[in-house]
């Protein structure tokens, strides 16, 4: 048995700031953001959280798969963002959208969350212990930022995004995951949860990159997974027809098409619109695709997660 997506739904605030907001902010402008980024607006809550945004993607996405609540088994959030440490996230989804039978927890792999959470709600699947898997990627970036560091602020968005995988029959395409914890400095984020935090005087706590490490390790080892997933699907890269990859800069998509010698309009993009939203950056791009009618029956899919940790990776999967 595999586990086949059904259904997908998505969330952003509708409050947003474009280049021209943060001009105020910092300096930079939207030429000097476009050019780098791809970016050109960000959606931020306001009253929103990570829960709520999970909560509002979710019962879209078990509308657009016609799956009832109360048939989920299991629920995963993949977040580093919560607001509530306690209880998890998946559990406060689980109250708010009545899934009495299901099981929920958090996973936290930062912006390669969606795929490990992808791949844990395939291992349920295929082992037999579920039949039906809402995974959700949600993630409040805005709560983390230093809005004058210019490296960071510019990049972010807030939102959520949700997929729900029901057991079919079928053989699971084997994924392929890394992490480099050595290089884990180059982004990182420090609790605010922890003895001795000061809230005025700790910069620690907002998210730190190195962005130049980043972009370097991203256009490497994204390709390396995608072909070392496809190898092991036995999969051609002129097979695939969508690489959906986390969305965290226009130029490390553009030259992950290059190394992988493929049509760049096999590479959907919406962060000019969104922003790098870490792990519900994926979930997101998967809805928009499916509601734009882009997704097809029989399709061959791979998406592939990078960031934090430093973990990447990437699934193949049949539409």
């Amino acid at each position: 048995m595999v586990g086949k997506i059904c259904g997908t739904g998505s969330y952003v605030p509708a409050h947003f700031l474009d280049n021209d907001d943060l001009a105020k902010l910092v300096d930079t402008n939207d030429e000097w953001i476009r050019e780098r980024t791809g970016v050109i607006r960000r959606h931020i809550i306001q009253e929103e959280t990570v829960v709520s945004m999970a909560v509002a993607a979710s019962r879209r996405a078990l509308e657009n798969g016609g799956v009832a609540p109360e048939e989920l088994d299991l629920i995963l959030v993949s977040t580093f963002s919560s607001e509530t440490m306690l209880p998890c996230a998946a559990c406060e989804v689980q109250r708010e959208i009545g899934a009495v039978n299901a099981t929920g927890f958090d996973l936290n792999a930062a912006c390669t969350g969606f795929v490990f959470a992808y791949n844990t709600a395939q291992a349920y699947i295929t082992s037999g212990m579920c039949r039906t898997v809402l995974v959700i990627g949600s993630e409040s970036l805005s709560n983390l930022l230093n809005w004058k560091d210019r490296s960071t602020c510019i990049l972010f968005g807030d939102g959520a995004g949700a997929t729900v995988l029901k057991s079919v029959k079928g053989t699971l395409y084997r994924p392929v995951t890394h992490s480099d914890g050595n290089r884990g400095n180059a982004l990182s984020c420090m609790s605010r949860h922890r003895k001795g935090w000061i809230p005025e005087e700790d910069v620690d706590s907002y998210i730190k990159m190195d962005g130049r490490e980043v972009f370097k390790f991203a256009v490497r080892k994204v390709p390396e997974v995608i072909l070392e997933v496809l190898k092991e699907a036995d999969i051609s890269l002129d097979e695939v027809n969508y690489f959906v990859l986390h969305q965290a800069n226009k130029r490390i998509i553009e030259g992950v098409a290059r190394r992988l010698e493929q049509d760049i309009d096999k590479f959907p993009v919406n962060l000019d619109e969104y922003g790098n939203t870490s792990s519900a950056s994926i979930p997101i791009l998967l809805d928009e695709m499916n509601h734009k009618g882009m997704l097809k029956t029989g399709q061959k899919l791979v998406i592939a997660g990078f960031g934090g940790g430093l973990s990447w990776g990437a699934a193949c999967l049949e539409w």
